[in-house]
């Protein structure tokens, strides 16, 4: 009967979200049903304490920071100093200023911890600059749909705060757990750039000028603000002088100070940036308040015991446990976004995580790589949308010019099984 009863509303909150109607407040209403009518508490006291409960949370305060820092250097001169001071170093590398797509993401996820918004903002400036510079268009697009995805795994990641909220783990560790098995997959990315170059070679056009090596390190003076402003924030975590929210707002005042010191500094600036922040926030912490309050009444109407129990008398390895993790999360990536994805299921999963004897932190990575494959996966592929709306093409062949990320993301997941350490070296050396 219970099963019952938990399947009918599970197939009622997708009949909700298939109609549109805001993710959070389709969770929050599912969760009442659910309490109002299988349960002795009263669902209108229950809700308000949950809600208030996981929106007061002073872990989560470094959500909005973050938001904000990422907003502000949306609209400074960032990506195309960027762009200035990474292509004199890339002439002779397979493939040529196609790496700045990624070496450009790589380094605005650093700063921004959203993927649609480094996507965003680097394709604002390589895209036009590599098609007036003859790049073919597929290979371009494909590899900043790919490189995009950095935006989630190289900390400050917002779904890392949301997963380290909703699991209890420390997010500074999770950050800084996140930082290897990014420049590994940035790395994955760059090795097929080179790899296609080598195989297309008159697909790239030649180099247009040649620059000495003082000129280089000239060009490289445009890094310089970026590259401290990355070491301000994850270098506070690291050395334990800063937690996650701390480093949040020292990340806000660096970006204020970076963003005067360009220009892109005044009262439009400011007040756009915030304004942009607070939307994106309210909508996530709607839907984190929403899965707060469905996993408390699934919990009451014992979801996660069941579905625990299952897993477990399933017998499975850790390896096929994660796999067939793996597999679910890309189909629900189909779907949902990637912090609804996390916030809808972790309650239900961690039991069985802990049980496997899966280290959390560890898991909390794999999750987000996850993720970061269903950000290019049709039909709800986030950086095929945002891509979309820069280029105008359709989602399928924006998603088949991703495919080659796709399968680089799983093989990134095979390398995070076979070699944990990629993800909990850095985390066992912080300090504090």
């Amino acid at each position: 009967m219970d099963g019952l009863i938990t399947f009918a509303l599970i197939a009622f909150l997708f009949a909700l979200l298939g109609s549109g109607l805001w993710i959070g407040l389709a969770l929050l209403g599912v969760g009442w049903l659910g309490m109002e009518l299988f349960t002795a508490r009263p669902a209108g006291d229950a809700m308000a304490v949950t809600i208030w409960g996981s929106s007061s949370s002073w872990t989560l305060t470094a959500l909005p920071m973050f938001l904000w820092m990422g907003e502000i250097l949306f609209r400074t001169k960032l990506s195309e100093d960027m762009f200035k001071g990474l292509a004199p170093w890339l002439e002779k590398l397979p493939g040529r200023l196609l790496h700045t797509n990624v070496i450009g993401c790589t380094i605005f996820a650093a700063v921004s911890g959203s993927s649609a918004a480094t996507c965003a903002t680097i394709g604002k400036i390589t895209l036009p600059e590599l098609k007036k510079r003859g790049y073919p268009e597929a290979i371009t697009i494909g590899t900043l749909a790919g490189a995009g995805t950095l935006g989630l795994l190289i900390p400050p990641s917002i779904i890392m705060i949301v997963y380290g909220v909703a699991a209890e783990v420390s997010i500074a560790k999770l950050f800084i757990g996140g930082v290897l098995p990014g420049i590994m997959l940035a790395t994955l990315f760059m090795g097929w750039i080179v790899v296609w170059a080598l195989l297309h070679p008159d697909a790239i056009p030649p180099a247009t000028e040649r620059t000495t090596f003082v000129q280089k390190l000239a060009a490289s003076r445009n890094l310089i603000p970026i590259v401290l402003l990355i070491g301000l924030v994850l270098g506070s975590i690291y050395v334990g002088v800063a937690t996650a929210t701390e480093a949040a707002a020292l990340g806000v005042v660096g970006s204020l100070i970076l963003a005067a010191f360009q220009g892109s500094l005044n009262w439009k600036t400011f007040h756009d940036s915030l304004l942009g922040a607070t939307r994106l926030y309210c909508m996530i912490a709607l839907i984190l308040a929403g899965s707060a309050f469905l996993t408390l009444s699934m919990g009451y109407l014992g979801l996660p015991r069941h579905l625990a129990e299952w897993i477990g008398s399933l017998g499975l390895t850790p390896f096929w446990l994660l796999f067939g993790l793996m597999i679910f999360y890309i189909i629900l990536g189909c779907f949902l976004d990637g912090i609804s994805m996390v916030v809808l299921t972790i309650a239900v999963i961690q039991p069985t995580i802990v049980a496997a004897g899966i280290d959390l932190i560890w898991f909390g990575i794999f999750l987000v790589v996850v993720v970061e494959m269903a950000q290019i996966t049709p039909p709800v592929g986030f950086n095929l949308f945002v891509l979309q709306g820069m280029t105008d093409k359709q989602i399928t062949w924006l998603a088949k010019q991703a495919m080659p990320a796709f399968f680089l993301m799983v093989a990134a997941v095979g390398l995070l099984y076979a070699v944990p350490e990629i993800v909990t070296w850095l985390p066992s050396q912080m300090i504090g």
